[in-house]
């Protein structure tokens, strides 16, 4: 009879649960939770939302938050069931749309909720990802970055024109998200980063920084760099290639929208310049990986000791940039290129990215190697049987990314 209790007991604060989630009755909330309380979330989830929460207030915040903002969806319950440990299995799915796109979102899940004291203290999740992506692919809106899809293109806008695109925590943040978007959505087969107002970005926020640096500045940069850093690994890992459209300014970390591009376009005047030495700053944004190899070592320790600015022409001179193209035609020539990017074999320049890349480090005998692996990758895919075809038909072919 306890046991059958406790099982009515478990369904009743799971119920209670979800239906708290949908009103977003945040009293009932914290008296379900238990103050030691876990969330754990699927691994593949958009906007950078799985992972593990560790209390009630960052679930609450960080994941339910969110997916509040991003979407008018509730999780609906559908089966209950006691598992030999007192945890309780629930079935169901989340329903709703995502506000940006207006597409629905149908997406099972699995919840496993751990109980202490009548109050639950662990939640492991499990649900179907693609869908929540699906739903969302299309238009995502964000505080500090305009992202669309459009054309297998991920148009990646930096949009604080009033601060010049200048970076602070929550843009590092949203790039992290932005990066596990293209990473996850099978659509995207070019990126575009570019920059709304009078530059692409004049680098860290100077403002951000004494308003929530205190006299010590080390810690916040540490925090700063964390996602900002990790939003340019994954970009360097996609098989999308990337396009740079640089104008006004690109200084400090925000070099890192130059380096992180296979194909960097700049307007006249554009003044590129790692202006780190003039605020006794060491550097970020991957600049002293990238400068050597793109400048050579003696150029790139003139940029960051000297303070050394290129304008355009001398950072196309230089090998950082790769044209200069009229101000009035730079967002139209950077869009067309990757759009004819996002048409070609998307497989085979993930691989041509990862070979370009690995080819500084590794030697002569292991590059050799890696061709092979790569070649032989590539020519099993789809695309690779297509163009050989085609070419020998002597027609054009059409590149499915796969």
């Amino acid at each position: 009879m306890e046991a059958l209790m406790d099982r009515y007991a478990a369904t009743a604060t799971a119920t209670a649960l979800y239906e708290a989630l949908a009103t977003g009755d945040r009293p009932a909330l914290a008296a379900l939770l238990h103050p030691e309380f876990e969330g754990h979330t699927t691994a593949g989830m958009p906007l950078g939302l799985g992972g593990s929460y560790r209390s009630a207030d960052d679930m609450l915040r960080n994941f339910w938050g969110r997916i509040a903002k991003h979407y008018s969806a509730k999780a609906v319950p559908k089966e209950f069931h006691v598992l030999d440990d007192d945890r309780l299995s629930v079935s169901g799915s989340y329903v709703g749309t995502a506000k940006d796109s207006g597409k629905a979102l149908d997406a099972e899940f699995v919840h496993v909720l751990g109980f202490e004291g009548g109050r639950i203290s662990r939640l492991d999740q499990l649900t179907d990802t693609q869908a929540w992506h699906e739903a969302l692919s299309g238009t995502t809106r964000f505080e500090t970055i305009d992202y669309s899809v459009r054309d297998g293109v991920a148009v990646i806008c930096l949009n604080r024109p009033n601060e010049r695109n200048a970076i602070d925590l929550r843009l590092g943040e949203e790039l992290l998200e932005v990066a596990r978007l293209c990473a996850g959505d099978s659509a995207v087969r070019a990126v575009l980063f570019r920059g709304n107002g009078p530059a692409l970005t004049v680098g860290g926020d100077i403002g951000y920084f004494t308003a929530n640096g205190g006299a010590q500045y080390g810690e916040l940069f540490r925090r700063m760099t964390g996602p900002f850093h990790e939003a340019f690994r994954i970009f360097d890992r996609l098989d999308a290639p990337i396009v740079t459209a640089a104008h006004g300014s690109v200084a400090g970390g925000g070099l890192g929208f130059v380096y992180a591009a296979d194909i960097v376009y700049a307007a006249p005047g554009t003044k590129f310049v790692t202006a780190f030495a003039a605020i006794g700053l060491s550097g970020d944004g991957g600049g002293t990986w990238h400068l050597p190899r793109l400048i050579g070592p003696r150029r790139a320790a003139q940029m960051y000791l000297e303070n050394r600015a290129l304008d355009a022409d001398e950072a196309v001179e230089w090998g950082l940039i790769t044209e200069v193209v009229a101000a009035e035609q730079l967002e139209d020539r950077a869009f067309s290129t990757a759009a004819t990017l996002a048409a070609g074999p998307t497989k085979a320049f993930g691989r041509m990215r990862s070979l370009l890349h690995s080819s500084w480090t590794n030697s002569l005998s292991e590059q050799l190697t890696e061709e092979s692996e790569g070649i032989a990758y590539s020519g099993a895919t789809a695309d690779a049987a297509n163009a050989i075809a085609s070419f020998v038909a002597k027609q054009r072919p059409t590149f499915e990314g796969r």
